[in-house]
């Protein structure tokens, strides 16, 4: 679908640009995260808690200085868990980046606030701690300066909007964590403004793309049999929104880095633009250019380093380590604490399976690359016949979220793997695993497709919108 108009059919639009981060769960370190409690809870963390802080403001310190982009968005999930304080110290440094010249947009989502019977949670010597929470309904006061405020149009409800970025650009900003079902959807009315804004951009002759926090398309082939991980009615929406002719969108939630397309029937193209955490690894922040001949340049940019104490590591590295240790801890509690490790699963009381998950962690951590081979009678590189299983589960996991995976065919870390698939697959086909959408899994092509990247840049890349 064309979008056509004086600028961009006639005079050349200027370029747009700005910054995307997303998830910031901003936590105010001083409420607590500290104590044994808190080790306990880090045990299976991807993201930082007690770091937050001091992360956060490395990035906004960055941002004020970056003369690259005066446009600064925020892809839902900035506090931690809600915590009201959170969001006051986050709307301070929101406050200090704009004294500093920035033009802020955000959205909100489910870690911003607490239905009545959650609660947020803290730590410290004595144990757990609990917070004042937030209200969805105090999110549009608490937010209004950046993005309501000065929006063409806002659909309060829905916590949505829609912003005049540029001359010839607008932003579809979404938040759908107001579905009177409570279920994480776009409901009908939310639907009908969202037309009605995509045909007056239309009509006005503007390029118009999305933020919305949750994914549209599953970030990583793996996603897409995990309902948590994708948009609700995610073919419905995504259908919708590239035939009314909004082509890209910039999403978050998964702490996963990824840029994927979606062709519909009518054939429109859809991106979506997926971006890693910045407290977590991937740690990412992505300069976004939007072209007049409706293009998008995608640039990533890693967190900058920030001060705590790393053990000389610098983020990049202290950030991985922290994903690294989580597999890790799950693993080593597989083979010495199988309730732990069953309790996350809604079974730390089946005892009688303790024996058989303890058997397989104490394998897991043991084995060696080159002794799975042999057990399974495929061919394993001599380069890693000596890596043990458990670092190579480790790094096959965190490569899904980081994006641009590394596990290709032709590699010596991906050729086993594709052996073990193949080896499987007999298995595989037995399996009756549904698809967000609904359609049969093919696990073998979602495995290997995610653990490596046969398609475009996860980083950098040009996108061509029509």
């Amino acid at each position: 679908m064309m979008i056509c108009n004086k600028n961009i059919c006639g005079e050349t639009m200027e370029n747009l640009k700005f910054y995307l981060i997303t998830d910031t769960h901003f936590f105010k370190n001083s409420l607590g995260a500290r104590g044994k409690e808190y080790d306990e809870f880090m045990r299976f963390e991807q993201k930082c808690f007690a770091e937050t802080e001091s992360i956060n403001r490395s990035v906004f310190n960055w941002l004020k200085k970056a003369d690259e982009a005066d446009i600064v968005l925020i892809a839902g999930d900035l506090s931690f868990n809600g915590e009201k304080e959170s969001h006051l110290e986050f709307i301070k440094l929101l406050n200090e980046l704009k004294d500093a010249g920035k033009k802020i947009y955000v959205i909100t989502a489910d870690h911003d606030f607490k239905n009545k019977n959650d609660n947020c949670f803290a730590f410290d010597e004595n144990g757990r701690l609990t917070p004042e929470s937030t209200k969805r309904e105090e999110l549009y006061d608490l937010y209004f300066d950046f993005g309501f405020k000065d929006a063409i149009a806002v659909d309060k409800k829905h916590l949505s909007y829609v912003a005049q970025l540029s001359e010839g650009v607008r932003l579809l900003a979404l938040n759908n964590d107001g579905a009177d079902d409570g279920k994480r959807r776009f409901d009908e009315a939310h639907i009908k403004w969202i037309k009605k804004q995509t045909k007056k951009a239309r009509e006005d002759g503007q390029i118009m793309f999305a933020m919305n926090h949750y994914p549209l398309l599953p970030g990583q082939p793996i996603f897409s049999i995990v309902p948590s991980a994708v948009q609700r009615e995610s073919d419905t929406v995504t259908t919708m929104l590239a035939d009314e002719g909004v082509h890209l969108a910039f999403t978050g939630h998964m702490h996963n880095q990824s840029i994927n397309l979606k062709v519909t029937e009518n054939g429109n193209k859809f991106y979506d633009v997926c971006t890693g955490s910045i407290i977590a690894d991937p740690a990412v922040i992505r300069h976004v250019t939007i072209t007049g001949d409706n293009k998008a340049i995608i640039k990533s940019i890693e967190t900058p380093d920030f001060e705590w104490d790393t053990n000389g590591k610098d983020c990049k590295r202290y950030l991985s380590d922290l994903f690294d240790s989580m597999i890790l801890n799950m693993l080593d509690d597989m083979q010495y604490n199988p309730a732990r490790i069953l309790s996350r699963f809604g079974a730390g009381n089946k005892k009688a399976l303790f024996s058989t998950v303890k058997m397989i962690g104490r394998t897991i951590n043991k084995i060696t690359m080159g002794g799975v081979c042999r057990l399974l009678w495929i061919k394993c590189d001599k380069s890693i016949k000596h890596m043990l299983l458990k670092n190579y589960i480790t790094e096959l996991v965190r490569g899904v979220f980081e994006g641009n995976q590394t596990f290709k065919e032709g590699t010596p870390k991906g050729d086993v793997f594709i052996r073990f698939l193949k080896r499987m697959n007999p298995i595989f086909k037995k399996i009756n695993i549904k698809t967000i959408d609904g359609k049969k899994a093919d696990l073998f092509e979602i495995l290997k497709n995610s653990a490596g990247n046969y398609d475009m840049d996860d980083y950098n890349e040009a996108l061509d919108l029509l």
